[in-house]
């Protein structure tokens, strides 16, 4: 591996590795991101390289083992270039039957093939399958593409050309404007102009100035960033070197969490390259510009992907946020300037100065400009990442996208913004989602999490649940937000036992508004937007529990009693064999009872019964 000099010698590698590649040659493209991994991806791709050396046809098809695709409902993924042929929730067993019939014959195996749950079709082409064809995919879509272990992949996709452009066509200043020109707004939560934070730092006397990446990515049912991270960990990094480039940083940090132990490891590779390349480290592409970049584990805490606890946590200190009468940029990192953006921020860098500003600004909304990649989870058919133009409504990312709810069952709200965001019901899927609208409905956009919740969802459990979440993970720094979760939390279990009143629903309703207005920081403001959102939005729910002693959904555990109907019970001992709390008795082929004292609600007889013999109220 040579280092490369000038970015004459950039251009000319990128032009070697393109020249070495035959595009017509049969690639088998699998995804081994964590998600499909832990279903199998990593013994299916060894099924396939086994085979191919068997066969001794290595000269004929090439495998790659990509990052995460997105279809993470679907996975093992893989995709069989260049006829761009997607097969589905593939087994090791299924490689042969694949190399034979599909790559030697050109046959398509139906089994294989996503099954469409609306209309029962089944559809060949990734480009063709309604989860894929409705996005757009800048900063993801150079996933399925490449290995990210390997950087030859990703200068052969026109990567570090953004680099070189800034380096060799344009001054710091110039950058700067063009991120500001661009609209681009921090993908971490908050959604601040990033092109004003570069330029607050760039302004800010003082050095050294720092850089970080926060990948401390800690929402329930989020995992975008540990994907890119995973799966195209050069664009970040490319995006770090622009950056440093603008405010003129020798160092910058990636504090990504331990438990991405993936995607700590292809960051690592990746930064080890670019530094054999002469991408990272003294004289970049032979420029008198020097910059280096870190890898900081962080321990697991929530609060730490607050940007004032991130930046406590690199330097040693307890990971806990400070009051923030002055900005980072001004003194962050060891009290020097500092800019810190999320994953999804900085790999955006790259594609803003290679397209340019214009280009990225038509996307989007007015103030809310290009794409988000969002964690679409929870009751739907298609679960995964999706990266899509803000601006897009939620009926469009829940039922083109999503592929509707499972089952039949009606939909009753969409959750974003992670444990921080709020519930929008079914009657605003109108909505655009950009930061503005999320705000005004008592949401946020957040990091871009995103949980469907169907008509068996209790919303008041669901508040009780990102409130117990919520309490576990703040510092406890704030009076305010410290004691009013707990107390919150108190009233929410009374309302979800039935021994609440409405006079405690107002109370909950006030606190929430006063450790939103009191607490320090963001995490602390936005925590009450669960409760604050169904209470706006469902408040019947919180009714019916209170007057009405009754769960509508049938969730809550104090408001449900099950009984067994004596006409269809047949006396078969399923349920009384599997009751865990032995609540119900009967003899052998006669009707069944339950004895409602040691009943604990948890469900199983109804599960477990095949005569519908158990009911619920």
């Amino acid at each position: 591996m040579k280092k490369i000099n000038s970015p004459a010698e950039l251009e000319k590698l990128r032009e070697s590795i393109l020249e070495s590649m035959d595009k017509d040659k049969p690639c088998i493209s699998i995804c081994t991101g964590t998600g499909c991994s832990a279903s199998g991806a990593l013994e299916v791709a060894s099924a396939f390289e086994a085979l191919i050396k068997e066969r001794g046809i290595e000269a004929n098809i090439d495998t790659k083992l990509t990052g995460c695709h997105g279809f993470c409902e679907q996975g093992p993924l893989i995709v069989l270039k260049p006829r761009n042929i997607l097969y589905c929730r593939v087994q090791p067993e299924d490689v042969g039957e694949i190399v034979d019939k599909t790559l030697l014959k050109e046959e398509i195996l139906e089994r294989l093939l996503y099954v469409n749950p609306v209309t029962g079709e089944r559809i060949a082409l990734e480009e063709e399958v309604p989860f894929y064809n409705k996005q757009l995919r800048l900063t993801f879509g150079n996933n399925g593409q490449l290995e990210p272990t390997k950087i030859e992949d990703y200068l052969a996709l026109g990567g570090y050309a953004s680099l070189r452009k800034a380096l060799e066509e344009m001054t710091p200043q110039e950058v700067l404007e063009e991120v500001k020109a661009s609209g681009l707004r921090g993908r971490g939560g908050a959604g601040f102009p990033t092109g004003r934070k570069w330029e607050s730092c760039f302004n800010a006397p003082g050095y050294p100035k720092y850089l970080i990446c926060n990948a401390d990515e800690g929402d329930p049912g989020c995992f975008q960033d540990r994907s890119i991270l995973e799966g195209n960990p050069h664009s970040v990094i490319e995006g770090m070197i622009i950056g440093a480039y603008v405010v003129n940083s020798p160092e910058g940090y990636v504090y990504v969490r331990r438990e991405y132990p993936l995607a700590i490891k292809n960051l690592s590779i990746a930064i080890d390259q670019a530094k054999e390349y002469g991408l990272l480290g003294e004289n970049i592409l032979g420029s008198n510009f020097s910059f280096d970049i870190k890898i900081n584990r962080g321990g697991g805490a929530f609060v730490c992907g607050e940007s004032s606890a991130s930046i406590a946590s690199i330097e040693g200190k307890v990971g806990e946020p400070r009051d923030k009468h002055t900005h980072a940029t001004e003194k962050g990192l060891w009290n020097k300037p500092t800019i810190l953006n999320n994953v999804k921020t900085w790999a955006n860098i790259p594609l803003i100065i290679e397209k340019g500003a214009r280009w990225f600004s038509s996307i989007g909304t007015e103030n809310s400009k290009g794409t988000m990649i969002f964690s679409l989870t929870g009751k739907v058919n298609n679960t995964g990442l999706v990266e899509v133009p803000m601006g897009i409504t939620l009926k469009e990312l829940v039922y083109d996208l999503g592929g509707g709810v499972p089952d039949g069952k009606k939909l009753k709200a969409v959750q974003t913004g992670g444990p921080s965001g709020g519930c929008i019901p079914e009657r605003l899927l109108d909505l655009p989602v950009d930061y503005e609208k999320l705000t005004e409905a008592g949401s946020m956009m957040g990091s871009g999490g995103m949980i469907v919740m169907d008509e068996d969802t209790c919303m008041v459990d669901v508040a009780k649940y990102f409130l117990l979440f919520t309490q576990d993970e703040s510092c406890g720094c704030c009076f305010s937000c410290r004691e009013g979760i707990t107390r919150m939390l108190e009233i929410m279990e009374d309302v979800s036992r039935g021994e609440s009143s409405l006079e405690q629903l107002d109370l909950l309703g006030e606190l929430a508004q006063v450790v939103k207005d009191s607490t320090m920081c963001g995490l602390g403001q936005s925590c009450p937007n669960p409760v604050l959102s169904t209470i706006r939005y469902f408040e019947d729910e919180y009714r019916a529990h209170i007057m009405d002693k009754e769960c509508p959904a049938g969730v809550c555990r104090d408001l449900i009693t099950f009984t067994i109907n004596e006409e269809l019970c047949n006396g078969c001992g399923v349920c009384l064999k599997k009751c865990p709390a032995e609540a119900i008795q009967g003899e052998k082929k006669e009707p069944h009872a339950i004895i409602q004292e040691k009943c604990t609600s948890c469900g199983i007889c109804l599960e477990v019964c095949k005569y519908d013999a158990v009911n619920k109220k």
